[in-house]
């Protein structure tokens, strides 16, 4: 498998775009897919020059509704015509705010009608190429990010508290997963926890952000419930590599690397790598 980050907060090479946004590519022998598509368009100029071919992408997944990760979709579909859209249908039928340095609207205004027949709903697991699970995170044992208390939806009751009916996680692999968290707003243990219950097969690699933000005055997570979830994971999946970035603050991936060492890297718009699964 090959993963390339085509959209991320991070660069090292100023000849790519950088944004608050995410678009993962992952390619095998049997398929092309896209993991989110940014904020903008800025994944199709950074894709032209990692060699990713946007008209010959299979699958694109969006994690969730939040503008970060679906803004660049409409652009994808005017250059890619094959590709099938897996997405749930509460992403677009919902509005997404976030009151964070001030209230703004973070979901897209595009209209996909002229595109329905390339979308996939789901609201429970589906499987894709007898490999491809796709299902909404379905266990809640522990806490989900402190950082959500900024993020709101509106569908149709009024301003609410988003509940993340709209997430969705995606895992590739036969015999061994290779898991996408997206921002991982239903909190990253909750994920680990969905796809050992629901796939129950190891995890080889987990990639997304962790959305554990940096705040000031213990705003967000504090120091020991960060390095608590280290130890949990590490101790609980002790032989998953994991990759993050986007949502993921510098100080909580510091933490968090003081416990998994190697076991944990930062991604980065340009970053590739290549996954030998069983």
């Amino acid at each position: 498998m090959r993963i390339k980050v085509l959209s991320d907060n991070r660069i090292l090479s100023p000849e790519l775009k950088k944004e608050h946004g995410l678009c993962i590519y992952i390619e095998t022998e049997k398929y092309k897919c896209l993991l989110d598509t940014g904020a903008s368009s800025n994944f199709i100029e950074n894709a032209e020059k990692v060699e990713v071919d946007i008209p010959d992408i299979d699958y694109v997944f969006i994690s969730h509704g939040h503008s970060d990760h679906i803004g660049g979709l409409d652009a994808f579909l005017q250059l890619n015509t094959k590709a099938k859209i897996i997405i749930s249908q509460n992403a677009l039928s919902q509005r997404f705010y976030s009151s964070r340095n001030g209230m703004k609207k973070i979901s897209s205004d595009i209209d996909f009608t002229a595109y329905k027949e390339r979308f996939i709903f789901v609201d429970s697991e589906i499987v894709l190429e007898n490999e491809i699970h796709v299902f909404p995170c379905t266990t809640f044992h522990f806490p989900m990010p402190k950082a959500n208390k900024t993020l709101l939806k509106e569908n149709g009751n009024g301003l609410l508290s988003d509940d993340f009916n709209h997430e969705l996680i995606i895992s590739f692999g036969e015999n061994e997963q290779v898991v996408y968290t997206g921002c991982a707003h239903c909190g990253i243990l909750n994920i680990l926890d969905s796809v050992k219950t629901t796939i129950n097969k190891p995890i080889k690699v987990l990639i997304g952000g962790f959305h554990l933000l940096d705040g000031i005055d213990n705003q967000y997570e504090t120091e020991k419930e960060i390095t608590d979830i280290a130890e949990r994971i590490i101790t609980e999946f002790p032989d998953t590599k994991f990759y993050t970035g986007h949502c993921t603050g510098e100080k909580a991936y510091s933490l968090i690397k003081q416990k998994l060492d190697s076991a944990i890297h930062w991604f980065y718009t340009g970053f590739v790598t290549t996954i030998e699964l069983n």
